[in-house]
């Protein structure tokens, strides 16, 4: 459900073991490109009423990776799918985010730190854990939280940014940031759905956190391109959208080893920097 970027990864997985999987999506981008995949497409907008009984979901494994509607401070696509389903998967993957624990001041955190999200669309995140987990009591429904941070992989860098020169904050004032490959978190989904106990949450990070100017600077490197110039966080303020700012006002760093040790998983590039010496720039465009 929402199978964008990473669902279409996660396929891929099933793909590969012949087992099938259908996608269901908004755009018809979003449609074609599942095609191409050679998966089971299905199109449709939760917002404008449609619904899902053309799924056989009866004992289905279902990965919602559908973000909320982009207003609000609930998850209301989320909260009308369950609202439909009863009991009749028999396991859910939930995306979330590592937003939901809001600002930790740069402090190492778990899977069992308090949720406090700040922005809105931490928020509506927190309220599709909520919304899940109350499904899940009422109908004994399984359960797999994966808190997500940024994601990145080769395609999906943030060249044209740094082509523009746009600024990040200097690096004596910027946060901590966390982020997974895109990759790696495909099969951390499919790990998940495999073997994660009931109810289950886990940070999805790879857990080696860094600066989000450390990371620009690591791309840019890897790029061949210059290193974005660095300003205050008042210069910011003005040179910054809104969207990033907020991104600026919380700092955390996230462990993984639950992630690892109960799902008995290995990472593909357990850093930014193992991934980026993978693959050569020249793959670049």
């Amino acid at each position: 459900m929402g199978c964008g970027d990473i669902g279409r990864r996660v396929a891929r997985l099933y793909q590969n073991e012949g087992t099938k999987a259908i996608g269901w999506v908004r755009s018809e981008e979003s449609l074609q490109l599942g095609l191409a995949q050679g998966l089971a497409m299905r199109k449709g907008d939760v917002d404008r009423g449609s619904y899902f009984s053309i799924f056989a979901l009866d004992e289905a494994l279902v990965y919602w990776f559908m973000p909320p509607q982009p207003t609000g401070e609930t998850d209301d696509r989320l909260r009308r799918f369950l609202k439909g389903m009863d009991a009749a998967p028999r396991k859910i993957v939930l995306i979330s985010t590592t937003g939901v624990y809001g600002d930790c001041e740069g402090r190492w955190i778990d899977e069992n730190e308090p949720l406090k999200p700040v922005a809105a669309r931490a928020k509506r995140r927190a309220d599709a854990e909520a919304a899940l987990q109350e499904w899940a009591a009422r109908f004994r429904g399984d359960t797999v939280i994966l808190r997500v941070p940024g994601i990145y992989a080769t395609d999906r860098l943030p060249l044209e940014r740094l082509r523009r020169g746009e600024p990040v904050l200097n690096a004596a004032e910027a946060p901590w940031t966390n982020r997974i490959h895109a990759d790696d978190l495909a099969m951390v989904c499919k790990r998940a759905m495999e073997v994660a106990p009931f109810d289950a949450i886990y940070n999805a990070t790879d857990g080696h956190p860094s600066t989000m100017t450390d990371y620009f600077n690591q791309v840019a490197d890897f790029a061949g391109l210059p290193r974005p110039p660095q300003v205050s966080m008042e210069q910011a303020q003005a040179a910054m959208s809104a969207g990033m700012l907020s991104y600026l006002q919380e700092s955390r760093r996230i462990g993984n080893s639950k992630l690892l040790s109960e799902l008995g998983v290995s990472l593909q590039y357990p850093s930014l920097a193992d991934a980026l010496a993978a693959f050569p720039a020249t793959t670049l465009t």
